[in-house]
């Protein structure tokens, strides 16, 4: 199992920096970034945040779908795992639908978007070719010329029993939100199977002591998790005490 701290885009990039570097040297496993609207571009400070680190994972969670076309999401993604082979993972989702209607992107069916947009995006950094007419994607003899060597690993990210199902079916997993109950990471693994990646975000308050933090840690892995990833609550959205929470309980 690895764990992770969330630098949650509510504090302003240019601080991106100071927490890429603080969670390297606290040898932390994963750093995840948002793509919440209208806050910081998940892939701009994914490719700031490896460029800025040697050794840890950087996770994007989560990548609205309706934002991007599949075969552009699929050329961004390739180039930073090619550049950054083996530490990039990123999830995509539905994206909070009251933005996504914000921004004119809306659908009738966001689960059938976010099925054929997973789908395609999955193939194409496999390195196939790609000819669909779906509902929401349509794509022509589409294929990747610099597809990467290794696939970044794609999870969906939801917490609805059919979103975390289709995480099962079109991806390698899936990423939960906000869990403060053990019994949502075991019924997610019991969805998407025992082959499949679970990762979870989990708000903790910087008031807790390390040693509660690593028990709830444990727990939760003792629920299924292959990944936890701490994050600041939305009165303490800094991430600094949570790195000092894991700096002493990794390696």
């Amino acid at each position: 199992m690895t764990t992770g701290v969330v630098f949650r885009p509510q504090l302003p990039p240019e601080e991106l920096r100071g927490a890429v570097e603080a969670a390297e040297a606290a040898g932390i496993d994963e750093l995840w970034l948002w793509e919440d609207c209208f806050l910081e571009g998940g892939l701009t400070t994914a490719a700031a945040a490896l460029a800025w680190s040697s050794r840890i994972t950087v996770g994007i969670g989560l990548l609205p779908v309706p934002f991007r076309n599949p075969a552009l999401a699929a050329m961004e993604l390739a180039t930073l795992a090619r550049i950054f082979p083996g530490r990039f993972t990123v999830a995509l989702g539905h994206g909070v639908q009251d933005w996504m209607r914000q921004v004119g992107a809306a659908v009738d069916s966001p689960m059938t978007l976010l099925r054929e947009h997973a789908a395609a995006v999955r193939a194409l950094l496999a390195g196939e070719t790609v000819t669909v007419s779906g509902r929401y994607v349509s794509l022509d003899q589409v294929a990747l010329d610099w597809p990467p060597a290794s696939p970044p690993r794609l999870l969906i990210g939801g917490r609805g029993p059919k979103t975390v199902a289709l995480a099962g079916e079109v991806a390698d997993g899936v990423l939960l939100d906000s869990v403060t109950d053990p019994d949502v990471v075991r019924r997610a693994r019991e969805l998407v199977g025992p082959g499949a990646y679970v990762a979870a975000y989990t708000p903790v308050e910087p008031t807790l002591g390390a040693g509660a933090v690593q028990d709830w840690i444990a727990e939760l892995e003792r629920a299924g998790v292959d990944s936890v990833i701490l994050q600041g609550t939305n009165d303490h959205p800094d991430h600094t005490p949570l790195i000092a929470h894991l700096a002493g309980h990794v390696g």
